[in-house]
């Protein structure tokens, strides 16, 4: 079956896990289902991902969730048949005689032709061999690989339906995707549908909308968060917190602009290296009135603009070429490196709408972004300081499952820039420096960035996902491009190295992590409300308010709910509101000048001393514990 994108060989096929050999063949098992229950189907690729498989499908017939039952009681019936799948090599010709007679992806010839598989077949390369798999009456092109029978896929489960475009392309047709999965076993089965509970439960999306952290607007855009007051909150923690650790490491914060002449990043290489994920670019009002006032097409506007006949701006895309001109504008001697320059900086990129997801995958972020410039022989400690960076950040919020990967370039790809050598000395830094953390970690030739090599966290949250945070980047190539050079001590210009690091990667993805890793309940440092104080009556009001301004006093995010509720119900709505502490006052309370304590994970803590519960309140903020 072709990839949507693109096409894998022969031999990449059959590098295939078990877990994937045995999803692809269930794919075939829901498409023998569908074709069984509708004759018409026309069905396009069919391939395992991750986390289960997909088939597209061209159906008149509208399929949705209320259609599963039926489809996976006719699944179980292929399964419960144990047909062998059963591969025949067939000639060019052979095949689309098949495909023109209907009988691919089908359990019989029909009227019609496989019309995806006619199209299909005709993406195999010529010398590349052409198979059949043949399990009972159905018929499909692929290549494989495939399970011995049908009836190794006894634990799958249908998921989803969604819209996709033939072959990804949006100008082809519209298709139905029906998503599944399968497992050896009904208990791995389980366990994988337990996890995705668990995950809805915990949902970014679905927890911003109830803690009012962030929201999206049609008017404003797809993509594009805005931040409610409780969110901003604890983006701003989060600022604080990398700020304080930057200022220690000799850091210096900078500001750009959100925008930038084209130019430079004709010189960078973002444009056109990444003209497909941008925004398009902006050109100045009078040459857009004289281009127009001419006649000019769009298509000879946009040609123009590539090759630089037209100047325009760009929205940022990547804050790196920006803190170059500010490095660029001193003259530099070795005595001032590494010049360390960070910034909070929004940059903004052109996601197709249905990739689009929550934080996750937006059109508009902010990066804890640095670039630091060196000289070659400082490379190795300032690797070092980057990574100690990122891991004091992971064990501050108590993710302790990380691993590493090191993204490399492929020699044999044209996608990359500068001198091979260069690559070679980024390459051999990085990997000495990963040596150093005693941690697993993967190499991935290809994933290189186009102008250098990279490590990359990916961190494991609590129910078991993988999360690709944290980055750090050696780059010999944009000093090049940008022809930066510092003075050294044989009083000759030299070229700086530059390091490109951001722990936190995305703070709207590290958001979106982090709502879910906590379950919403975050630890007290962090929460948007720390402390709730709970009068028992409108008698203790002053009291209470006393409470909130000495919690004030010391830092804290302190309310208050004197409303008439009884006391229960003002305690359940804090612990739906996942505030970490509730303070509760009464007679006693007031007599003995304490508080009555809750945790929001330990319970009742009992009768505190007002100053101890205070003082405590304080340590947990200032300590940022967990």
């Amino acid at each position: 079956m072709a990839d949507e994108k693109d096409r894998k060989t022969l031999e990449e096929r059959n590098q295939m896990s078990d877990l994937e050999r045995l999803r692809h063949s269930c794919a075939h098992v829901l498409a023998t289902a569908i074709s069984r229950i509708w004759p018409d189907a026309q069905f396009a690729a069919g391939p395992p991902v991750e986390g289960g498989f997909y088939y597209d499908v061209d159906l008149e017939h509208r399929i949705s969730p209320a259609d599963f039952d039926q489809i996976e009681a006719e699944m179980k019936k292929v399964v419960k048949e144990n047909a062998p799948f059963e591969r025949m090599v067939v000639s060019r010709d052979e095949a689309m005689v098949m495909a023109k007679s209907g009988r691919l992806a089908s359990v019989a010839d029909r009227e019609v032709e496989s019309i995806f598989k006619v199209d299909l077949l005709n993406d195999i390369p010529e010398d590349e061999e052409i198979s059949i798999y043949k399990n009972g009456d159905f018929w499909d092109l692929c290549a494989g690989p495939h399970v011995g029978r049908t009836g190794n896929c006894k634990a799958h489960k249908l998921m989803s339906v969604a819209s996709a475009f033939y072959k990804g392309d949006k100008d082809r047709q519209s298709l139905q995707r029906i998503y599944g999965t399968c497992f050896k076993n009904r208990t791995l089965l389980d366990e994988h549908l337990e996890c995705l509970e668990e995950a809805k439960k915990r949902d970014h999306r679905r927890l911003g909308k109830e803690m009012g952290l962030f929201t999206f607007d049609e008017s404003v855009g797809q993509g594009l968060p805005l931040w409610k007051p409780r969110g901003g909150i604890i983006r701003r923690e989060l600022q604080d917190f990398i700020t304080e650790e930057l200022d220690k490491q000799g850091y210096f914060q900078v500001f750009t602009p959100h925008i930038g002449k084209l130019d430079l990043y004709r010189t960078s290489g973002h444009f056109p290296y990444y003209e497909d994920s941008q925004f398009p670019p902006v050109v100045e009002r009078d040459a857009l009135k004289k281009l127009a006032d001419e006649g000019t097409p769009c298509s000879e506007l946009l040609n123009k603009i590539s090759i630089g006949e037209i100047e325009g701006f760009l929205l940022k895309p990547m804050n790196c070429p920006h803190h170059i001109k500010i490095f660029d504008s001193e003259h530099r001697s070795y005595r001032d490196l590494p010049v360390r320059l960070a910034e909070f900086g929004t940059v903004y990129r052109w996601e197709q709408s249905g990739e689009l997801g929550g934080l996750t995958r937006v059109r508009s972020f902010t990066q804890d972004d640095a670039h630091l410039f060196c000289t070659p022989d400082q490379v190795g400690d300032e690797i070092q300081g980057c990574l100690g960076l990122v891991k004091k950040v992971l064990g501050t919020l108590g993710i302790t499952e990380y691993g590493v990967r090191l993204s490399l370039r492929d020699p044999d790809s044209d996608k990359y820039v500068g001198d091979p050598e260069d690559w070679d000395k980024a390459e051999a830094a990085l990997r000495e420096a990963i040596q150093t953390l005693g941690v697993e970690y993967t190499e991935e030739l290809g994933e290189a960035a186009f102008y250098g090599p990279k490590i990359d966290f990916v961190v494991k949250d609590v129910i078991g996902r993988d999360w690709q945070l944290g980055t750090v980047q050696v780059d010999y190539n944009l000093p090049k491009r940008f022809d930066l050079s510092y003075i050294g001590s044989d009083n000759a210009p030299h070229r700086p190295v530059m390091i490109h690091r951001a722990p936190f990667g995305s703070l709207e993805r590290f958001v979106g992590l982090l709502i879910e890793h906590f379950e919403g309940k975050f630890p007290t440092w962090l929460a948007p409300e720390q402390v709730r104080v709970l009068p028992i009556s409108e008698k203790f009001t002053t009291e209470a308010k006393a409470l909130v301004k000495a919690l004030a006093d010391v830092g804290a995010r302190v309310a208050i709910d004197n409303t008439g509720d009884k006391i229960g119900a003002k305690i359940r709505l804090a612990r739906m509101d996942r505030v970490p502490y509730l303070a509760v006052i009464g007679a006693k309370e007031v007599e003995e000048h304490s508080v009555s304590v809750r945790q929001r994970d330990q319970g009742d803590l009992g009768s505190i001393p007002m100053n101890d519960f205070i003082s405590k309140i304080s340590q947990d903020i200032t300590t940022r514990s967990l």
